[in-house]
């Protein structure tokens, strides 16, 4: 991903926000047959206070990416959504796509199987503990046998990054009043109306007004 001093994120605790609150991510490696791409889930370590994450894969696509051997790409992608030029007013302009990235890059440790088992146990139930009626790994009517089972077909990792690339795209080369009906147009109710994409947007114009003389 190109980089724009504009644009870069490097706040750690922002960072971690966005990995955190969009955990589906796509993970890229150069395979012995060319670039390869898989989607899968992950989270935070949470024994760590910076950047590393863990994930698994199914079988076998462990072997595919070369896990462990060789470099993988992490790609997780925050809020985007279109920006029309009619919202920049009577000015030249043609239209555009704001987004937030984080790329993660390095080469993964594989896990032993009990630290894989208790990375997927997290998995379900980050997730699940948001149910009304929350079905951890373990509850009935899963049992061991068909819990390592699962397990045992899957391959996990942890990643420290030893490249970070990320990005917010969010008109903060445009005038603060730009920026403001660009707002309104997102929180509004037409066609590119994007609630999520506004918040993200708001988060880093509160802190572009701030460092403003």
């Amino acid at each position: 991903m190109r980089q724009n001093p504009s644009f870069a994120m490097t706040d750690l605790t922002e960072l971690r926000r966005v990995i955190e609150q969009h955990p589906w991510a796509t993970l890229v490696s150069n395979a012995e047959d060319g670039l390869v791409s898989s989607q899968y889930i992950v989270l935070l370590d949470e024994e760590r206070d910076d950047l590393t994450v863990v994930g698994h894969v199914g079988r076998p696509d462990d072997l595919i990416h070369g896990l462990g051997e060789r470099e993988l790409l992490i790609v997780m992608q925050g809020p985007h959504g279109y920006i029309s030029p009619g919202w920049y007013g009577d000015v030249a302009a043609v239209p555009t796509w704001n987004y937030v990235a984080v790329h993660l890059s390095g080469v993964p440790e594989i896990l032993s199987a009990e630290e894989n088992l208790r990375v997927l146990e997290r998995m379900v139930d980050v997730f699940e503990g948001r149910m009304p009626n929350p079905r951890g790994m373990w509850t009935l009517p899963n049992d061991e046998t068909f819990v390592r089972r699962l397990a045992a077909g899957t391959t996990g990792f942890r990643l420290t990054p030893t490249k970070v690339v990320a990005k917010r795209k969010l008109s903060q080369n445009k005038p603060i009043a730009t920026v403001e009906n660009i707002l309104e147009q997102l929180e509004g109710t037409g066609p590119y109306a994007n609630a999520e994409l506004a918040a993200e947007m708001r988060r880093a114009h509160e802190v572009r007004k701030e460092r403003l003389p």
